[in-house]
């Protein structure tokens, strides 16, 4: 009890307002945030008036994201203090007219009032921050933007035409210098530094890359799979933690191999500082290669087939993987090739000629690995099964748009437009890295969430036994968790698409755009976000929690202590447990902002819906109420409804369950028993009747028959004696005499056995005691020498034939 105390606290201090349990952060702190993001705000601003590249606009847009959500923080946090302000102005209401305040009331509203001014000024500095930045967002996104279009609709002479030839022929000269400038000053400094010692920091960086490189990056891999073999829960699990840990080992450890070695040279000052450009690509080209040429292992997995999560056919994977080595090399030689020409300072010409060379070796790369994957498709036709069928016609939807963005650049690059033939050998490339890596971070997702979130896993087990979950609402939740996760991971995976190339703003504008979502709208005085909605949902979590804790106590505990039969027991706990979810839906609503007042002019505005298309329902709503209430049909009441009868099962708020005698269950809305005919057997009484009814013949000794009847109703156990059975003379009619006979049994579903019993007994005693109570037999006598009335043919059809 003492933790259940807590926790209700606890969630009534979160539901609280902001200034009721906690100090609120001053003012002044506040507005010198809000002062320090104008600054960071002024000097992007002035940034931007000069011509900047793409790794200082990230920077740029960073820092704006971070002013934008800093300003925007604070304001909020203002409005709540200006909240709390204007409710204490309220509080000491208006002046009334030819009266005259105390002293310290004067001088407490002077003190709101120019409280609330500052208050009211820094959070209108705090909004107008949060538009400008938004405003320098939307710049920058559309410069960027305009610089892609304007290196892709660069034109350049085509490779086909000897003036492109020509422009490279001249420059050669020059750029010859360049590099050879360039690589002087790397050897003076090697040889000055070597002159004053042995570049120890050189050497260790170099062993340490050698380190990382295979041996730590090998055992790091072997480690990552025993582990998971011994702890990881399920093969699904297994299977794609490994593929992702072979991604992460493969990246990193090759990436800080690069780093120590190019860090090494640093220390040891080896090359000049006009180098540091193409040390930095020869990490970067590391770093990117790398992660290629592991993704498309994890991907494959030639060599252990059992790990593989992707759906790969062996020859599949042994063919492609000689392509994916291949792919890491030429990412690492084009970021390397970009970089020297970078820091050398290639001509115009020079560096047209690279990208037309990039672009033709991604195309040849691109169309080999379509070749081969048709080449492979043909060769599995014969032997695909109509499974694959919709999985072969997507991936041969993917091909034919892959040959026309083929198609589109080597056109490109044909026409000299050399910018937009690379960028669309890139993004082809990109798009197939991205996709992988988006298919296994996915795939671990969702093996994650439905393997641990499942009625069968220890997690689940734990859920069910601890919080008293379905075993269906745990493996629900695993699946809504990773679609969730997957979601998440596509939307993070859209905003990374044009990355590389300088669009769409990538991780930092989708961040960006997520703390704009975080803060959230407000709808008619209401502020939605998803915090508010986060913590709506905790609290009617909670408040279901509180209900199922009490419905528990209730019938288990109090309804067994009082005298109500099964019946009364179950109208209370059913009233008890709609209140308690109704208000534990006020509860959540009410954290969220949504008062009492506003719930109630929702359900008049539903009041029209319900008069029109909810009538059915309000009225098997309101008739159950009155079930329950009245209760003239309880649980166990065997009832008539038309031409079914059964036992009553259940009584909701909508409908109730009627059990047949066939084990089938009548289904019938409270309105059918409130405004219709229902004969309840068992509401005054739970006895069933048995009524019997023969005839004798006249003459009969009609006490012999009554002795036999009430001597059979005595044989049978179900038979009770209090009511006594009796029998009587019912009439006289046609020469036999009728006889009505009645008992009680305990219930009516005994009557029916009862009465078959009864009758067996009655014919073994008349036909022992040889009374007739079959028809008056019909003799027909012929005078002698008269003929028969009518000569019936005899046959086998013949149904007029004598007995």
């Amino acid at each position: 009890m003492t933790s259940l105390f807590r926790l209700t606290l606890a969630l009534l201090l979160l539901t609280a307002p902001v200034g009721t349990r906690a100090q609120t952060t001053p003012v002044a702190a506040l507005s010198n945030q809000i002062t320090q993001a104008e600054t960071d705000l002024r000097a992007v601003d002035r940034a931007l008036d000069q011509r900047v590249e793409n790794d200082e606009r990230s920077a740029l847009r960073a820092k704006a994201v971070a002013a934008q959500q800093a300003a925007r923080a604070s304001a909020g946090k203002l409005e709540e203090q200006l909240a709390l302000v204007d409710a204490r102005v309220e509080g000491l209401g208006p002046v009334a007219a030819g009266t005259t305040e105390a002293p310290e009331i004067q001088r407490e509203r002077a003190s709101l009032a120019q409280e609330r001014g500052a208050l009211d000024a820094a959070v209108k500095r705090g909004r107008l921050i949060d538009v400008e930045a938004q405003q320098l967002l939307d710049e920058m996104q559309r410069s960027e933007t305009e610089q892609l279009n304007e290196r892709l609709s660069a034109q350049a002479a085509s490779p086909l035409t000897p003036a492109f030839w020509r422009a490279v022929l001249a420059a050669v000269p020059r750029d010859l210098r360049r590099i050879d400038l360039f690589l002087s000053q790397g050897a003076a400094q090697i040889r000055s530094q070597r002159d004053g010692g042995l570049p120890w920091q050189a050497l260790l960086g170099g062993l340490l890359a050698v380190l990382f490189l295979f041996p730590l990056r090998v055992l790091s891999r072997q480690f990552g799979q025993r582990y998971l073999i011994g702890s990881a829960p399920g093969h699904r699990v297994r299977r794609s933690a490994y593929a992702l840990w072979r991604v992460l080992v493969g990246t990193v450890m090759p990436l800080l191999g690069a780093v120590f070695l190019v860090q090494g040279f640093r220390w040891a000052g080896l090359f000049p500082e006009r180098w540091a450009g193409l040390l930095d690509g020869l990490v970067y080209a590391t770093g990117f290669s790398a992660f290629t040429a592991a993704l498309a292992g994890a991907v494959l997995m030639r060599q252990q087939p059992s790990w593989r999560v992707a759906p790969i056919a062996d020859i599949t994977a042994d063919r492609v993987r000689p392509l994916s080595w291949l792919l890491a090399g030429l990412t690492f030689a084009s970021i390397l090739i970009e970089s020297f020409n970078a820091s050398v300072g290639a001509s115009r010409a020079a560096v047209t000629a690279t990208q037309a060379l990039e672009a033709s070796l991604h195309i040849l790369l691109i169309g080999a690995f379509l070749f081969l994957l048709g080449r492979l498709r043909a060769e599995r036709a014969g032997r695909e099964d109509a499974s694959s069928l919709s999985t072969s016609a997507g991936l041969g939807i993917v091909t034919l748009v892959a040959w026309a963005l083929i198609a589109v650049a080597v056109i490109s690059l044909l026409l000299g437009y050399i910018g937009l033939s690379l960028f669309v050998a890139r993004l082809v490339i990109w798009m197939v890295i991205l996709a992988a890596a988006l298919y296994l971070l996915m795939g671990g997702a969702d093996d994650m969430a439905t393997t641990l979130f499942k009625r069968d896993s220890r997690l689940g087990n734990a859920m069910i036994r601890g919080i008293g979950l379905r075993g269906s609402v745990v493996d629900q939740f695993g699946v809504l968790l990773s679609g969730v996760l997957r979601l998440a991971l596509v939307l993070v995976g859209l905003s990374l698409l044009m990355f590389p190339f300088g669009g769409g703003g990538g991780l930092g504008s989708l961040f960006g755009r997520l703390g704009t979502f975080v803060q959230g709208i407000e709808i008619a005085g209401v502020a939605i976000s998803p915090g508010a909605i986060l913590r709506a949902v905790v609290v009617l979590f909670v408040g279901l929690a509180l209900v199922r804790a009490f419905m528990s106590w209730l019938e288990g505990r109090y309804l067994p202590a009082t005298d109500l039969d099964g019946s009364g027991r179950n109208s209370v706990s059913l009233v008890a447990r709609y209140v308690g979810i109704a208000l534990a839906i006020i509860w959540a609503l009410a954290s969220l902002g949504i008062g009492v007042e506003r719930i109630a002019l929702l359900l008049s505005a539903l009041s029209v819906g319900i008069g029109f298309g909810l009538q059915a329902i309000t009225s098997n709503f309101v008739s159950g109420l009155i079930l329950l209430a009245e209760r003239p049909i309880k649980i166990g009441d065997w009832i008539r409804v038309g031409l079914d009868e059964g036992d009553v099962k259940r009584i909701s708020v909508r409908s109730t369950e009627i059990t047949l005698p066939d084990h089938s269950t009548l289904i019938v809305p409270n309105s059918e028993l409130i405004t219709k005919s229902v004969l309840n057997k068992t509401l005054s009484s739970p006895l069933g009747r048995i009524q019997i009814q023969f005839s004798v013949l006249l003459g009969t000794d009609v006490e012999r028959v009554l002795r036999i009847v009430l001597d059979a109703f005595a044989a049978e156990p179900a038979v009770l004696d209090d009511p006594a059975p009796v029998a009587f003379v019912d009439a006289i009619l046609d020469g036999r005499i009728l006889f009505n006979c009645f008992a009680h049994v305990g219930s009516p579903r005994d009557a029916y056995g009862a009465r078959s019993n009864i009758f067996v007994t009655l014919l073994k005693q008349f036909r022992d005691e040889d009374i007739d109570i079959g028809t008056v037999p019909q003799r027909l006598a012929l005078a002698p020498g008269e003929p028969m009335p009518f000569a019936p043919t005899p046959g086998p059809n013949n149904n007029n034939s004598p007995p």
